[in-house]
């Protein structure tokens, strides 16, 4: 997936476009993952109902669409239609970014989340926020503050050493749209929440704290160190 954020960057060269895509006419389709929990596993800080049209709905749609937007693509690779590949770019960022997104999304939380981090992440965390404490508000903060829909991030800047904390709008990939590499996503399009806190989106923010899996942000950040 990280090919196809390049490919928004390249779209002005033809010649360097011609390589990277010329991968997409083998590669196999994508596919919806399993959850590493149940539907349920969540409440009562997000409910089943949601968590299952979130899943099998919404994520599906992004896999679905994501898929005939790489036919399309290949078509238009063959005919040699640079027209049609720039008009694609726009499906390709938007299905591409909400497949990349959610799949962060489902590992970063779990029923047995909740709590502080540990370790590395911990130190990072007070190094780079001066607290958890402030960390957790600015990224809510942050996160309540997105207009319309989209994501909050923490995520970790390679070339400054640090980790950052930003929103992205609608279902843009952080790491294709800022360079920076994800650690943590909380959604926050309405279809995350609605059913169950209305417009409150404060409230959502406040009760997704208690799931989230620092095991695997913690991962995330080790593994981006390397």
């Amino acid at each position: 997936m990280a090919m196809l954020c390049r490919l928004a960057r390249r779209g002005r060269n033809n010649t360097k476009l011609m390589l990277p895509l010329g991968v997409l006419a083998s590669r196999q389709k994508h596919s919806l993952p399993d959850l590493p929990y149940d539907y349920g596993a969540l409440e009562p800080h997000i409910s089943a109902e949601i968590m299952q049209l979130h899943h099998s709905k919404h994520h599906a749609a992004y896999v679905n669409n994501l898929n005939v937007t790489e036919e399309k693509y290949k078509e238009a690779l063959a005919k040699g239609d640079v027209t049609a590949q720039v008009s694609l770019q726009p499906a390709l960022k938007f299905n591409g970014g909400g497949h990349i997104n959610h799949t962060i999304f489902w590992t970063n939380l779990s029923p047995n989340g909740g709590g502080e981090p540990q370790g590395e992440l911990m130190e990072a965390i007070k190094r780079d926020f001066g607290s958890f404490g402030n960390f957790k508000e600015k990224l809510t903060a942050v996160s309540v503050g997105v207009q319309g829909s989209g994501w909050g991030w923490l995520g970790f800047n390679q070339g400054q050493g640090c980790l950052q904390v930003t929103a992205c709008y609608n279902q843009d990939p952080l790491q294709g749209t800022t360079g920076l590499i994800p650690l943590l996503g909380i959604d926050v399009w309405e279809h995350a929440y609605y059913l169950q806190y209305k417009n409150v989106r404060p409230d959502y923010l406040k009760a997704i704290w208690n799931v989230i899996n620092w095991e695997n942000v913690s991962a995330r950040y080790t593994a981006c160190k390397k």
